[in-house]
């Protein structure tokens, strides 16, 4: 019996690497997405500290030199909190970047898989009228065998 072998089978392997990669890919830029939001959150947290201690700095006996650190806590957190958001954004832009390539990796490997699908239909096809012309000959034979002898 005749077996199926796609031409292009190669590609299509390096096509499900190229996936696979992308898939990794996109991974990491998840998980760094995922810790630079961790960090924005801890970031806020600290600074919600530092405004709670200064509740209490200005519900104590004030303290001008406690006061004015805390302050210099709180605009540098500000700060820091400004310089983390603009590093999960761009994480997240990273992240909508792997999306699309991945994306577009997997409908390239799709469309090789339904031209695979194609041949292997073509090719069943022809096996089927193959077999039918062997079919057709066989019968065509054993009736001019049953003519002749008669």
């Amino acid at each position: 019996m005749a077996r199926f072998v796609y031409r292009m089978q190669n590609i299509l392997d390096i096509k499900y690497k190229l996936e696979a990669q992308a898939r990794s890919d996109y991974a990491v830029a998840a998980a760094k997405l995922a810790e630079e939001e961790e960090k924005l959150a801890a970031l806020y947290l600290r600074k919600r500290q530092y405004e709670q201690k200064k509740k209490e700095l200005l519900e104590d006996r004030l303290n001008v030199m406690d006061l004015n650190l805390n302050k210099k806590a709180i605009d540098t957190m500000k700060s820091l909190i400004r310089d983390q958001s603009l590093q999960v954004h761009i994480a997240q832009r990273n992240l909508e970047e792997e999306r699309k390539k991945l994306s577009e990796i997997m409908k390239d490997r799709k469309t090789h898989e339904k031209l695979k699908e194609h041949k292997f239909e073509e090719f069943k096809e022809e096996l089927k009228a193959e077999e039918s012309k062997e079919i057709d000959q066989l019968v065509s034979f054993k009736h001019n065998d049953t003519t002749e002898e008669e």
